[in-house]
């Protein structure tokens, strides 16, 4: 670089540089000016503690997860309204991961798709879809945008995979578990209300004809019709619920 003219001079510390450069004349706004660094006194000064908050804060493998705990927390709320704490985390970190953004070199390409990785994250949850495809969708969008996310040829600029590789792999694990349970719930028979009747056994307390009688279910008393005879004591199975009467047939 010295042979090349792109440096004017190597010095192996800093008072070597301050002897070096002492009466040099450099180019001003306001003119032409000559250094005096000969018998300059050295100031160090420390970084504060709110700028060294902000330094880490703007390192981009930190912004990459304070961003994704924002995620997970704003989605954690969302399943579980008024659950509060983890809403405010996750606006907390997400809005400290946008700050991190402003001073970094964003590919906003891969921004949105990391968006639209955690979107079909939450509709595979949301609409119970038991294929899998969405999720698979999502991963892949989600690596995708983790690796387009910041545009810098410097390695110190750009997002480690070994802090990818693991969010990748959480993240996929959290919403593939949590559309599991999801799943679960949405094919569990109903155990409570009208719903859980269906297919619920009980003895009748009269004859049951098309034209009614009575049946207990459950420990209650209802009104109940039946396609075909039912004489009184027998077992009878709950086809079908309407307002407040029941159809049933032989057990």
């Amino acid at each position: 670089a010295l042979k090349e003219n792109v440096i004017d001079l190597i010095a192996k510390d800093i008072n070597e540089l301050l002897l070096a450069i002492n009466g040099k004349v450099v180019k001003t706004a306001v003119g032409d000016k000559t250094l005096n660094t000969k018998n300059a006194k050295l100031v160090e000064q420390e970084m504060g503690f709110r700028l060294t908050v902000l330094d880490i804060i703007g390192h981009p493998n930190v912004a990459y997860i304070l961003m994704l705990l924002g995620f997970y927390g704003l989605f954690f709320e969302l399943t579980n309204p008024g659950a509060i704490f983890p809403g405010v985390i996750g606006a907390t970190c997400l809005i400290l991961a946008f700050y991190a953004f402003q001073i970094l070199p964003v590919n906003y390409a891969g921004l949105l798709f990391i968006v639209l990785g955690i979107l079909l994250f939450v509709l595979e949850v949301i609409l119970v879809i038991p294929y899998g495809l969405l999720t698979i969708g999502g991963i892949i969008s989600f690596v995708l945008g983790s690796l387009m996310l910041f545009d810098s040829p410097m390695p110190e600029l750009r997002l480690s995979l070994s802090v990818v590789l693991p969010a990748v792999i959480i993240t996929a694990l959290f919403f593939v578990v949590t559309i599991k349970l999801a799943y679960s719930a949405y094919k569990r028979k109903p155990v409570t209300g009208i719903e859980g009747l269906k297919g619920e056994e009980g003895i009748a307390q009269t004859d049951i004809a098309p034209e009614g009688g009575m049946t207990i279910v459950h420990g209650e008393y209802w009104k109940a019709y039946s396609d075909e005879l039912i004489q009184k004591n027998e077992r009878v199975i709950v086809e079908e619920v309407k307002g407040l009467k029941l159809k049933v047939k032989k057990a």
